[in-house]
């Protein structure tokens, strides 16, 4: 099993905090401790939210890979569903699913009904796949956040591979324990060494993009005006970042 290099672990009610607030702000948040490229930890266009009213998915990675294109020559390569759901307890809190679907083309659906609901019965919060889903109005109606590359209306020969390793979706690297946050605008992996500092700072940032917001909503408006607002919005974003970085 490879674990991630550094399992974030955070209190219930940083996880709570964090799902008040969408993945975009969340996104700019993480910007300002500037410890990775701003182009990387996200996933990419192929990775769509199945259900964009849904409220934010937050969680922790439980890895897999998938197949289905063709029936397996041998058991001692797949996992079970029963032993996916008993090793949820190795991630440090609610387990996200993530798959990384093998197959090129995609040949069938990773998901469907009865997998969502067991394992939101065992208590993961959502589902990633590089692959496709299915049974979409069902899972839907368990309230079960899913995100997928498509859609395909069979289950092929389903086969669940290795599983708590590190996979590949949507041009991430996710390993088993990496702190993801999902909404309908995409997912974003949160680095572990600030995940509870970006919990508490999304307020002071949408504070910040307020001063813009409210400018703009309050009727009268002139471009010196806008340009103050803006100027006000860039002084406590650097002033937040300066605070952040000297952690």
């Amino acid at each position: 099993m490879a674990l991630s290099p550094s399992i974030a672990t955070l209190s219930a009610t940083d996880l709570e905090r964090l799902r008040h607030f969408d993945t975009p702000t969340v996104c700019n948040v993480i910007e300002l401790f500037d410890v990775r490229p701003r182009n990387t930890g996200f996933m990419d266009a192929r990775i769509q939210a199945c259900y964009p009213k849904l409220p934010p998915m937050v969680g922790y990675a439980s890895t897999a890979t998938f197949r289905s294109a063709a029936p397996p020559r041998g058991a001692s390569a797949y996992s079970s569903l029963s032993e996916q759901v008993e090793r949820f307890g190795e991630v440090p809190g609610p387990p996200v699913v993530v798959f990384q679907d093998l197959d090129n083309p995609v040949a069938a659906a990773t998901f469907g009904e009865i997998m969502c609901t067991t394992y939101k019965t065992f208590g993961a919060v959502g589902l990633i796949t590089s692959g496709a889903g299915r049974d979409l109005d069902q899972v839907e109606a368990i309230q079960f956040p899913c995100f997928t590359s498509g859609t395909i209306c069979a289950h092929g020969y389903c086969q669940i591979g290795h599983l708590h390793l590190p996979v590949h979706v949507g041009g991430v690297t996710i390993y088993p324990g990496d702190l993801l946050h999902g909404d309908r605008n995409g997912v974003t992996t949160i680095p572990p060494e600030i995940a509870s500092e970006v919990a508490h700072a999304c307020a002071d940032y949408m504070a910040a993009e307020a001063i813009i917001l409210d400018y703009l909503r309050a009727g009268s408006v002139t471009p010196k005006g806008f340009a103050e607002a803006r100027e006000g919005c860039r002084e406590r974003l650097e002033s937040m970042a300066k605070r952040l970085r000297r952690r």
